[in-house]
Order: structure tokens, then C-alpha cells, then sequence
């Protein structure tokens, strides 16, 4: 069998850049430190690493998310302990004002501390965080959440919030509405209110009162009607007397359907007072109407007192919703600290999988590289030696 020159040429050729393409390649995973540089190299190792990137894509987002989260969540904590502060310092305004011997100039002058703080709260709840987004807005995000409106603030936000994903199963609240923090907060004591009329001309003053016996509570509005100093009836909607006295007198509890609800000073025959199932109301509206009580010259000091009253217990809801909403804020804190853990430990893992799958092994790569050099400076000198054979060597 005879081989052409140009066969050989061309076999040893082709051999030679084999042999060169392997020694680059192996240059080239020690100079990157991977070994896999396309699905080429390895297809079955390049599909695994490109799973795990994929996860990994995932989990870093997950943190992504959850930093975003944490840190709304951190502005929203601050303005809440800023609000409550407000209105504690609010409170205790009213109890300063809850004095007979005040004169209204007095009144007055904690009235205007009361406006000033009453816009102090609405500015909180207009917060906004990093990116210019309103904090209390829910999702309507570019939205201004509190409008003054004359005497009264209005909610503008959205009342759904939203829900970002720190974890491959977990999604949590990335704030809270203005509604449920500032607005929908129960009256009174959470199951009725009370209230003294107007007209009221003695000096009895009504507390908030409490509830005793929850199923014996029958849910209506109930008048308390003095007929004289010492004597009243207590009668719901339809007119119907469900209580009555004729022996009361100063600091007496009124009790009746469950229950009990304190009374100070003496009221005059004609007075009325009222007994109501209890809604919501907003913490500006308790300053708003604290700041009106205040700014009223015409209330006597018995009515001026059971408004404060009712007043302080609202602000007291108030601080307690508060309190609650930071309560949950804290605890979706501590969640996105815990996801945000796996999380990275996670990425570790991950990363760890990775590396085994694609990084080099030096220790194989330059025995490889040793190899391959060897093996082609032998082939090129073979080649040299080789092709200088031809049949004028022979016949020289």
C-alpha cells in the first residue's frame, strides 16, 4: 500500500492541529479556571450547571426582594413610632385640657398645639420611602394617601398592599394601608360608645364604659334619660326601658344588658346621654373633634369633660392599633431575616455545585498540559524528520 506525500502531509497536519486545539483549550481552562466554556465541553455537566444558575437566579432575587422589603418595612416602623408619639403627646394634651378651672383662652391655646400636631400625624401618614413611593398608599403607590379637607382628612390609597415573594413559597405584605392604620380603628371601647347630648344642662359627665357579660349585650342604640337629678331610665330603639333608678348619684355605674357604664357629677331632669353600637373612626378625626371640644366656648365643663373622655379612649385605640400593625411589621421583619438566611445558604450550596460541575482541576489540568505539550513537539519533530524523506534521498 503506497501513501502519497500529500496524504501524509495532510494526515500529519491534521494531527498536529488536534493536538494544538487540545493544548489551547487546556491553556485556556487554566488561564479562566473553567472547564466548561460551552455545551461542547461537557453537555451533560453544562445542563446541570445551568439548572443550578437558574436557582441561583432565583434565590438572589428572593434577597433582592427581601432587602426592598426591610427596608420599607423599617420606614413604615419609624413613622409608626413617630405617630404614636404624636398622639401621645396628643393624649396628653387632653388631659391637660381636662381641667374645670381652665379658662377658654387656655383651651384655646391647646387647641392650636392639637391643629399643629393633628397635621404633624397626616405629614407621617404622607411618608414616602427611598424611591419617592408612598408609604401608607397600599398599591396605589404614586398616590398621596391623606387629603385635608377642610376639618377632615380623607383616604385616597388603595386599599390592598403589596405582596412581595422573599422565599420559592413565601409572599408577605410589603407595608400597610393608611385605612387600616390610621383610619378603621374601633370607637369607643370596641363594642359601644357614649356620648352626652348638647343640651345637657347639669354636670354629669358619662364614661366610656365597659362590657361585662358579652352575651347579655344586645346591640342597639340606648338614650339614658334623667327625670331628675337622682332618677333615670335607660331605653333602646323601640323605646322599650331595659333599665332604671331612682337612687343615683355621683360616681353611680349605670348597668344594664351586659354592661357598665360610669357616670360623674349630677345631671339636671332633661338630660340625655347616649349609648351606641360602636364603628370606627380615624385618628385625625379624634383630634379634629378634640381640637372643635376645645375651640367650643358654648360646652359646659361636664360636656367638654365627657368629650375629652371619650377622646383620651380613642386616642388609646389609636396607640394600640399602632402598636399591633408595628407588632406585625416586627414579625415580618424577623421573617425576611430568616428567608433571607436560607436563602443565602442556599447560594452557597449552589455556588459549591457549580464550582465542582465547571471549575478547572489544576492539579489534572497541567498534567494534561504537560501531557499534550509532550506530545506535540514530538509530532511536530516527527513530522519535520519525516518530511524530508523522498526518492532523491535514496538516489543522491
Amino acid at each position: 500500500m503506497r501513501i502519497a506525500t500529500i496524504t501524509f502531509q495532510q494526515n500529519a497536519t491534521s494531527q498536529m492541529n488536534n493536538l494544538q486545539a487540545d493544548l489551547s483549550r487546556t491553556q485556556n481552562d487554566l488561564a479562566t479556571g473553567t472547564r466548561l466554556h460551552s455545551a461542547a465541553d461537557d453537555p451533560a455537566a453544562m445542563s446541570q450547571v445551568n439548572t443550578l444558575n437558574v436557582q441561583m437566579s432565583a434565590s438572589q432575587q428572593y434577597v433582592t426582594n427581601g432587602n426592598y422589603a426591610t427596608s420599607t418595612l423599617q420606614l413604615e416602623e419609624q413613622a409608626m413610632s413617630d405617630a404614636t408619639n404624636t398622639l401621645q403627646s396628643a393624649r396628653d394634651l387632653a388631659v391637660q385640657a381636662n381641667n374645670p378651672a381652665l379658662s377658654q383662652a387656655q383651651r384655646s391655646d391647646i387647641a392650636a398645639q392639637l391643629a399643629a400636631q393633628l397635621q404633624d400625624l397626616v405629614s407621617i401618614g404622607n411618608r414616602v420611602d427611598g424611591s419617592g413611593n408612598q408609604l401608607f398608599s397600599g398599591t396605589a403607590s404614586s398616590t398621596v394617601p391623606f387629603a385635608t379637607n377642610g376639618t377632615s382628612v380623607t383616604y385616597n390609597g388603595s386599599s390592598q398592599v403589596s405582596q412581595i415573594q422573599v422565599g420559592p413559597n413565601q409572599r408577605l405584605s410589603a407595608g400597610d394601608t393608611g385605612a387600616s392604620v390610621f383610619m378603621n380603628i374601633p370607637a369607643g371601647n370596641g363594642t359601644f360608645t357614649t356620648s352626652g347630648a348638647t343640651a345637657n344642662t347639669g354636670t354629669g359627665s358619662i364614661g366610656v364604659g365597659t362590657v361585662t357579660n358579652a352575651t347579655a349585650w344586645v346591640p342597639d342604640t340606648y338614650t339614658i334619660a334623667f327625670t331628675s337629678p337622682t332618677a333615670y331610665t335607660v331605653t333602646n330603639s323601640t323605646g322599650t326601658v331595659v333599665a332604671s333608678s331612682t337612687s343615683f348619684k355621683d360616681g353611680d355605674t349605670i348597668s344594664f344588658n351586659g354592661v357598665q357604664i360610669p357616670m360623674t357629677g349630677t345631671p339636671a331632669a332633661g338630660d340625655t346621654f347616649t349609648v351606641a353600637q360602636a364603628g370606627t373612626a380615624s385618628a385625625f378625626s379624634t383630634l379634629q373633634s378634640l381640637v372643635t371640644t376645645l375651640n367650643d366656648p358654648t360646652l359646659s365643663n361636664a360636656q367638654i369633660s365627657s368629650k375629652i373622655g371619650g377622646a383620651l379612649q380613642q386616642i388609646d385605640n389609636a396607640i394600640s392599633n399602632m402598636s399591633n400593625v408595628s407588632a406585625s411589621v416586627g414579625a415580618r421583619l424577623n421573617s425576611i431575616t430568616s428567608s433571607q438566611g436560607a436563602a443565602q445558604a442556599l447560594q452557597t450550596n449552589l455556588t459549591t455545585a457549580v464550582s465542582q460541575l465547571s471549575d478547572t482541576d489544576y492539579a489534572a489540568a497541567i498534567t494534561k498540559l504537560n501531557t499534550e505539550e509532550i506530545s506535540l513537539q514530538a509530532a511536530q519533530s516527527s513530522y519535520a524528520s519525516i518530511s524530508k524523506l523522498s526518492l532523491f534521498n535514496f538516489l543522491h
